[in-house]
């Protein structure tokens, strides 16, 4: 049952999809795949009105695609696709599509593993389906990225749960094939498209995330679908079908914005009309206005979780944002110049492309043919924005471009362009690949049919693909409903329903990871103290400006202002105000040495924590508690004078360094308890827990169960 339910899920999914796609384009195209993609587009944007309304329901999803289905059925929109044939001395080449099909039906159909689909992608489908719909989720970053892929997944999720969000996702690669094959034949050169889609069907990164629930294939297809249409008759259905693909691109992934400019500039090259290309760029923002719309309201920033400088917000730092971008341009390489084999051959940077794509240069040779010229500027486009995150499957957006180009190049020597083809089909095939490429590539194992059909337990299939499952299952055995875990560690949130904080998926998480650090870390221990000593006199507000740049982040623990020996009480009428991050500025006012400001930005000349008192106070010194880990910060201190003139006070404090504090691992669990936090996960091989795995006395917690080397904790 469980096997049928997720062939309905993603079957019920896809025949919605293309019944919608029929209904808009009617007549004007009849592929399948085009249908598919543009009611995929109409299908996303409608679920999201369904969760926005707190109406995501099984029984909802039902009537809303049957009603789908009887109109496209009612007004004959809506027709199974038909095999294409090949020609018979090209029987190869539909041999390889067939034994890649089976293998990718059968691992999309599996239980699904992959790394981020059974932590975030599919994390937040459970989620929303749990609770009909969304909510704002500001302790993850990864839930403020554009959903449109999750909201198909959520669509499947209600019928066939995990797999059927995967099945739904392979489809798109059936598509994206498809499309290929008809473009080359639309073109005149089918058996070029055909190798092309060869190329692109049976690379070992694709096939793995097209099996997955990710989103970096579909993107690929409604990019090729994009570029289809747009070299089709330009009536005011395709018009509208181009907008709403553009703009579901956006929804599906940031990475594709570029289809946006890319559709209206190819429009207004072949139209030379204004009205045409206000059409595409109003579909485009029915389908791109929601997202934005939502970040904006939710985490005041509409293209979050970047550009943090432009949007300030309390949720993602700009600090943190640089630093994530910055991993993602290089990962592990020391330089670009081992990109080519990474992404080709070896799987260092997550999976694979086939060792055959280092002949890509080949597809310059296609420039001589206007198809050609057309393929490598949309690969261009596609592919424009790639260094900002080499991981392979970046390039699986142009990578259909660059196929055909290939293919395109080669096929006046069609025995070389088909031996090229063959070779990559056979080394391509799980068995070869570890036979060149590292053993932690990302790629598929075997073709697991025992797994897809549930003949195998699902439990002993997930614990030999997801790393660190059964933690999931602890934490669904071991805490009650909506209690909330903190952990330095992602774990699969797709197969639990508790609350999960990643110390690194949001500002706050940070927070509170750095709370236990410096409760036992003398690095992090607020140790430091800062004072500033000047003459005695009458202020309105005092100003400590942030005068050196460094890459330290700049932090307070607790910021004190003393008239002699007297520490002036702190007064509600005192207005706090700090930059950059001005949200928790409160505390490093709240006499607890626990709690600190942080500074969301490396440090930078300007930066400032001010104290307007709104009255007169009299002082003579500031005192500054603070971790010592931030030796670049270089600060001045700077007073309000009654006449409303700035002075400076001090240009630079007298530091010290005080006794390591006590108590502060019990105040510590105080405090993450105050935030919220019931219990915290403790990896065995993990260095940020290790004190609190060996003391929990001295902690004040509780274990409370144990999965393997992993305990949980729960605070009192």
């Amino acid at each position: 049952m469980e096997a049928l339910s997720i062939l309905f899920g993603a079957g019920f999914t896809v025949a919605v999809a293309i019944a919608l796609g029929g209904l808009l384009l009617g007549q004007t195209c009849r592929e399948w795949p085009a249908r598919f993609v543009c009611g995929a587009a109409l299908l996303s944007t409608s679920v999201f009105l369904l969760a926005a309304a707190h109406l995501a329901y099984t029984g909802v999803f039902v009537v809303f695609g049957a009603v789908v289905l009887g109109a496209g059925w009612g007004r004959r929109k809506f027709r199974l696709p038909i095999l294409p044939k090949l020609p018979l001395h090209h029987r190869i080449l539909i041999f390889f599509f067939i034994l890649y099909f089976i293998l990718y039906f059968f691992s999309a159909m599996a239980p699904e593993s992959s790394p981020d689909g059974v932590t975030y992608h599919l994390g937040f489908v459970a989620r929303y389906f749990r609770e009909h719909g969304f909510h704002r989720i500001t302790w993850n970053f990864y839930a403020s990225l554009s959903e449109g892929m999750e909201m198909l997944f959520l669509f499947a999720f209600a019928f066939g749960r995990h797999s059927a969000a995967s099945m739904v996702h392979f489809a798109f690669l059936v598509a994206l094939a498809w499309q290929m094959f008809l473009y080359g034949k639309r073109e005149g050169f089918p058996v070029a498209g055909a190798c092309g889609a060869l190329l692109v069907f049976a690379s070992p990164v694709v096939g793995i995330d097209a099996t997955s629930a990710y989103n970096d294939v579909a993107v690929a297809s409604i990019a090729f679908t994009l570029f289809y249409l747009l070299h089709e008759e330009l009536s005011p259905r395709i018009l509208i079908a181009i907008g709403l693909i553009a703009g579901f691109g956006y929804a599906v992934k940031y990475t594709a914005w570029p289809g946006v400019l890319y559709a209206v500039g190819v429009i207004l090259w072949r139209t030379r009309r204004v009205r045409a290309v206000a059409s595409v760029g109003l579909a485009a923002a029915l389908v791109i206005a929601p997202w934005t719309a939502r970040n904006w309201i939710w985490f005041q920033n509409p293209v979050a979780p970047f550009y943090n400088k432009y949007f300030p917000n309390p949720y993602v730092t700009v600090a943190f944002e640089e630093s994530y971008r910055k991993d993602l341009r290089m990962y592990d390489l020391t330089s670009r110049t081992q990109i080519p084999l990474a992404v080709t051959t070896s799987g260092s940077l997550g999976g694979l492309l086939g060792p055959i794509f280092l002949l890509a240069p080949v597809a310059l040779l296609a420039l001589r043919r206007r198809p050609g010229r057309q393929l490598l500027l949309a690969a261009a486009v596609f592919g424009c924005s790639y260094f900002s995150n080499i991981s392979p499957r970046f390039l699986i957006a142009p990578l259909p471009f660059i196929s055909l180009a290939m293919a395109l190049a080669l096929s006046s020597v069609l025995p070389l362009l088909l031996a090229v083809v063959v070779v990559h089909g056979v080394i391509s095939w799980p068995a070869y690949i570890p036979k060149y490429s590292s053993p932690y590539g990302w790629h598929l194992t075997k073709v697991p049919y025992r797994e897809a059909l549930r003949l195998k337990n699902v439990d002993e299939y997930l614990s030999s693909h997801v790393f660190d499952y059964g933690v999931e299952q602890m934490l669904e055995c071991s805490t009650a409903p909506g209690s909330t875990v903190f952990t330095y560690r992602p774990i699969p949130e797709a197969y639990t329903s508790r609350r999960i904080l990643v110390n690194y998926e949001s500002a706050a998480n940070q927070i509170d990871g750095q709370i236990v650090q410096q409760a036992y870390n003398p690095e992090q221990m607020p140790t430091w103290r800062l004072r500033f000593a000047f003459a005695r006199q009458p202020l309105q507000a005092i100003r400590v400006t942030q005068t050196n740049t460094s890459g330290d982040l700049w932090n307070i623990n607790e910021l004190r202002i003393f008239d002699g020996a007297r520490e002036l009480a702190r007064n509600p009428a005192w207005r706090l105000t700090a930059r950059p991050y001005p949200w928790t500025i409160q505390d490093a006012f709240d006499n607890s040495l626990v709690t600190f400001w942080r500074c969301g930005e490396t440090a930078q000349p300007g930066q400032f924590v001010e104290v307007d008192f709104h009255r007169q106070e009299i002082a003579d010194a500031v005192l500054i508690e603070a971790a010592p880990n931030q030796s670049g910060i270089r600060l001045k201190l700077d007073g309000r004078q009654l006449d409303g003139r700035w002075i400076t006070l001090s240009a630079a404090p007298v530091i010290s360094e005080a006794a390591p504090v006590l108590g502060l691992r019990r105040a510590a669990i105080t405090e993450l308890r105050r935030r919220g936090v019931d219990y915290i996960l403790s990896f065995g091989d993990e260095g940020e827990t290790r004190d609190l795995r060996a003391h929990p006395d001295l902690w004040g917690i509780r274990l409370v169960a144990q999965f393997k080397e992993t305990k949980l904790f729960q605070l009192p």
